[in-house]
């Protein structure tokens, strides 16, 4: 972690279109004003869409964000809130759940996520140690999740 007190300080987004991965820093004002999952996501969400962005297109961000008691053992605090502009009001939606992926998305040196575009072939995100790549997924297509899995820990 860095000195931003529980937090990495870094956003990874993602292209899906031209398959790009860029990652960003935020400050310590960024942190303590938007406190991490919910807050992150919103403002994501609020500087990536307009009015006018088909909530069902490749313009729309889908975010994934947690707070900075993440990965640690403090009860309550492995939740992982996923954020996007939604198709049913309009405006932004979110939900927030547990699991695995709030605490591996911290162990992997990240903050959020956010996902944009339409990849033109299968593809997956591979995330970790602060670094990401987006790999080709054919020889999964078709797989069902168990297969899938099996595959990608090899």
């Amino acid at each position: 972690m860095t000195s931003l007190g529980g937090y990495w300080g870094k956003i990874l987004f993602v292209d899906l279109s031209n398959e790009e991965t860029m990652i960003a820093t935020f400050s310590e004002d960024f942190a303590r004003k938007y406190l991490g999952g919910v807050g992150f996501a919103a403002r994501i969400i609020h500087e990536s869409v307009t009015k006018n962005t088909n909530p069902l297109g490749p313009g729309n961000v889908l975010v994934f964000a947690v707070g900075p008691y993440q990965a640690t053992n403090l009860a309550g605090t492995g939740r992982c809130t996923a954020g996007a502009k939604s198709p049913l009001t309009g405006i932004w939606g979110e939900a927030n759940g547990g699991g695995k992926i709030g605490p591996q998305l911290k162990r992997a040196g990240f903050d959020a996520v956010a996902i944009t575009g339409r990849a033109r072939r299968p593809v997956y995100l591979w995330i970790c140690d602060g670094k990401a790549e987006i790999r080709d997924a054919r020889d999964l297509w078709g797989l069902d999740t168990l297969e899938t899995t099996e595959r990608l820990i090899e």
